[in-house]
């Protein structure tokens, strides 16, 4: 069967992959005990297996989560420790000895290798809330805990933690001020609501108070990362795109590409809700690409297997060719729950970690794509595999996601002789790679994800 690529037809230039440290980067920093394989500290070998393209996947993006606070005050109901944050801000005056933890881990993940950090916030500086508590009360759901009046000195605390880390050398590209505005926030973690008109304000007034800062000139304002595809999108959108102001601010769309099933098929159709999206966005903002800046499975229990995997690479293959986003992140890097969530678990009672099929499948796309790669058109009559090309210079990446019982043969009537290499995540093989001779009758293994570099 030939897979055909099309370098005619051209879509979106694509920048990279990433991972949140929310929620583990707190603990996980602290692990200096020795990593019996590699020698070197856990919490550096964790951080080189996501961040080095030498010894890992290549992640590029750190996202960093400024807290509000909810360590410090203890204030608030939360269902696991690790979601409190610490914040530097002290009655007004700022410590940035806080959070040392988790600032040690974005600090490694730029050594190995990320070159962009995006700053997101879940909930405003507890000082500056109106119960103050880094969530609402319950009985005030789809209210939001943020006073206008206080909007700037929001966004004043945001940008100095942000001019603190630019200072030190960090490349911090993007500042996100709102996280899944949509859900009302009532407890279990540090969250805020605002309705779309009151989302729009709060970027207008950020992007305003951006402009105030020379020395933040080549930061952007991210958002705002809606949490589900299906609803308000293009509200959240409209509403925040329509201050000139912010749109000079920006540089993408960005929102979450995940929801929590609902027992009617139709409002389960990811795909359709990509398409709408899409087409909204072809229509009102052509020139604006989209990202999509967390996704996760929303599933319980731990899952280490190649089914997790499959539907990781099924899910960006849907994002990037469907959506058409320029970048793609997961939600938090590293779990200690049990829950289908992290590219590695870690089990803290003996500062262990472990690895999953779905880190290593997603190390199919983001170790080998390389950063401004373009896609381009590819095709194959055999439908049930799952196709990506990319192409930059003279360097060509074919992803091939095989999710049948069957292997399959395939054949690339414009690959060289010589210099391909294969990479193989299945059952058997861990991002395992191979070299090929030529494009002629290559064997695509059944339930894998593959990528081919020539």
């Amino acid at each position: 069967m030939n897979i055909n690529i099309n370098r005619n037809a051209a879509f979106q230039s694509f920048e990279g992959f990433g991972a949140s440290g929310a929620w583990w980067a707190q603990l996980v920093g602290g692990w200096d005990n020795t990593d019996s394989v590699s020698g070197m500290s856990v919490r550096d070998r964790i951080s080189q297996l996501l961040y080095s393209r030498e010894h890992g996947i290549g992640l590029r993006t750190y996202r960093y989560n400024i807290g509000a606070g909810s360590m410090d005050s203890g204030a608030g109901n939360y269902s696991d420790e690790l979601r409190r944050t610490e914040s530097f801000d002290c009655n007004g005056k700022y410590d940035f000895s806080k959070d040392a933890n988790a600032v040690y881990m974005m600090k490694q993940a730029v050594r190995d290798g990320a070159d962009e950090i995006i700053l997101f916030v879940n909930s405003p500086l507890e000082r500056l809330t109106k119960n103050h508590k880094a969530h609402l009360d319950k009985g005030n759901a789809f209210h939001t805990n943020l006073a206008e009046e206080n909007y700037r000195a929001f966004a004043e605390y945001c940008l100095d933690v942000t001019e603190h880390f630019v200072r030190e050398g960090l490349p911090v590209r993007y500042l996100s001020p709102i996280n899944e505005p949509l859900w009302k926030w009532t407890g279990g973690q540090e969250g805020c609501h605002y309705s779309p008109k009151q989302a729009g304000k709060l970027m207008k007034c950020f992007a305003k108070e951006l402009e105030k800062r020379g020395s933040l000139s080549s930061v952007k304002l991210s958002g705002v990362e809606n949490g589900d595809i299906r609803w308000f999108n293009k509200s959240y959108t409209r509403e925040f795109l329509k201050y000139p102001v912010t749109r000079r601010n920006i540089d993408s769309v960005d929102l979450h590409s995940y929801f929590l099933p609902v027992p009617l098929p139709f409002f389960n159709n990811r795909p359709a809700f990509l398409r709408r999206f899409r087409k909204y966005m072809d229509k009102h903002c052509p020139d604006l690409p989209v990202k999509m800046s967390e996704w996760t499975h929303m599933k319980r229990g731990r899952d280490r297997s190649m089914n997790s995997a499959l539907e990781t690479a099924r899910v960006i293959w849907e994002d990037l060719t469907i959506l058409s986003v320029t970048s793609w992140q997961h939600w938090i890097a590293v779990s200690h729950y049990d829950y289908c969530d992290g590219l590695l678990y870690i089990n803290p009672k003996d500062r262990s970690f472990e690895t999953t099929k779905r880190y290593y499948a997603t190390g199919n796309f983001s170790k080998y794509i390389p950063r401004g790669a373009r896609r381009v058109g590819v095709s194959s009559a055999d439908r049930d595999l799952k196709l990506l090309a990319f192409v930059q210079d003279d360097t060509s990446v074919l992803i091939i996601i095989n999710e049948s019982e069957k292997d399959k043969r395939v054949s690339i009537p414009d690959c060289p002789n010589g210099g391909i290499t294969l990479a193989v995540t299945n059952e058997k093989y861990n991002l395992c790679e191979f070299a090929l001779q030529n494009g002629n009758d290559i064997r695509i293994s059944a339930e894998s994800v593959n990528t081919i570099v020539y």
